[in-house]
């Protein structure tokens, strides 16, 4: 297996090199255009935060041109044990499991077997039967019929009026009324899940707001029924395997259980406990909004697969006219869009397929160009893709608080500094 030849100390952080097979084939800085003494702001960037306990550790990869100019091991894999982070760590990807549920329905698309337009309802008929909560100046609900049906095309772009419970900021009592993101996973299977969410009131009119929640779920759901397969048994014959994504998974075994990328247990923000819930408590379905696993060098090759137009050494996902639609402003006029409220620097994004896209010059707290797509995950994970750039970045911690939006607004203006051409 993958054996640590060695781990020096720098400011109290870890940088560990490992006898590792990367996951792409590998750059000079200068070749791809970056200045590695910019580069090394990484290193001393997570040195400090890791020194100052605020993260136990991360592992980011780099990819420009098809190259990686940075794969590196940072900290701890688990605080509590003191063991540091390999390469090859593994984890929790919370909603960067998105984009690829997202790949798992284009590939049905593909084959002519689950279209855009198509109704929800013609896949779970209990769908057609949801209302529309209305929140009246008393503060109770009535609920309206839907004025037109959930769409396959809606779950893609979060425009199905489903949303997440148990978020802080909503005192809606539709928001109420929802579970929290991976709760339905753990606590039954995908039947049990589409009982319970379509029981629940619609936010909004199908295909009028952009509302992030549990669509993507149920268009795993979708997948499944059409492929009767679990997805996560789709995903790796048709997405994972193909491209040799050794470890993305919805069930670790018990060797990828043990390079699982761990939290501290208290947020060090507000000292309160966090844990990431996944770790220790098996999921029941494979829900595609929030639970798959996978390495870092294992999302890189997503990613690079996606910036290459579906193809990854030899082996095609989607065909390229696909991930071009699937990379393009799916929100039009006519829609709310509300994808800069979900994160603080996605001021000037819309949404695609699956990703956030951007749009405009400008706007965002983070450099980069239109064309831009991404996703991030809310235990700590992060990726974005700059097709004008040729660049993939792939960054994972265990910080499950409000600090990993601080750490994809910081990792992103460190990539972008460190490049000179």
């Amino acid at each position: 297996m993958n054996k640590l030849l060695g781990c020096a100390a720098a400011l109290a952080a870890l940088i560990c090199t490992a006898a590792f097979a990367g996951p792409l084939p590998e750059a000079k800085p200068a070749e791809v255009g970056f200045s590695q003494d910019g580069l090394a702001r990484m290193d001393d960037f997570f040195a400090r935060e890791i020194a100052a306990k605020r993260v136990p550790g991360a592992v980011v990869a780099i990819a420009r041109e098809g190259r990686l100019v940075h794969f590196k091991a940072y900290g701890q894999l688990d605080p509590a044990k003191g063991t540091p982070m390999p390469l090859d760590a593994v984890f929790a990807l919370a909603s960067m499991t998105k984009p690829m549920t997202a790949v798992a329905g284009l590939t049905l698309m593909e084959q002519g077997r689950l279209p855009l337009q198509a109704k929800l309802a013609d896949y779970y008929p209990a769908f057609a039967d949801m209302k529309v909560g209305v929140v009246q100046a008393d503060g109770s609900l009535k609920l309206d019929a839907q004025t037109r049906p959930i769409l396959i095309h809606d779950l893609y772009r979060h425009t199905s009026g489903l949303m997440y419970g148990g978020r802080p900021d909503s005192t809606s009592p539709v928001a109420k009324a929802y579970p929290g993101g991976i709760t339905p996973a753990i606590e039954g299977d995908t039947a049990a899940f589409i009982e319970r969410i379509t029981k629940l009131p619609l936010a909004h009119q199908p295909g009028t707001v952009f509302e992030y929640g549990f669509s993507i779920d149920v268009l795993g759901a979708v997948v499944e029924k059409l492929s009767e397969q679990r997805l996560g048994e789709y995903l790796a014959k048709n997405v994972w395997q193909p491209l040799g994504m050794k470890d993305a998974s919805f069930a670790p075994s018990e060797a990828q259980r043990a390079r699982l990328a761990r939290p501290f247990a208290n947020n060090p923000l507000n000292g309160k406990p966090q844990t990431i819930r996944l770790l220790d408590t098996p999921q029941k379905s494979d829900c595609g909004g929030a639970c798959a696993f996978a390495t870092i060098g294992d999302y890189v090759r997503f990613g690079q697969m996606l910036l290459n137009g579906g193809e990854l050494e030899g082996k095609r996902v989607l065909g390229p006219k696909t991930v071009h639609h699937m990379i393009s402003n799916h929100l039009g006029p006519e829609i709310q869009n509300n994808v800069g409220k979900v994160e603080p620097h996605r001021a000037g994004f819309s949404f695609g397929l699956g990703v956030a896209v951007r749009t405009q010059e400008g706007l965002s707290a983070v450099p980069g160009n239109p064309g831009e797509f991404t996703w991030n995950g809310a235990y700590g994970t992060q990726f974005f893709c700059d097709p004008k750039e040729k660049l993939v970045v792939v960054v994972g911690t265990a910080a499950p608080g409000d600090l990993r939006k601080y750490y994809r607004e910081q990792v992103q203006d460190i990539v972008y500094g460190a490049m000179v051409r």
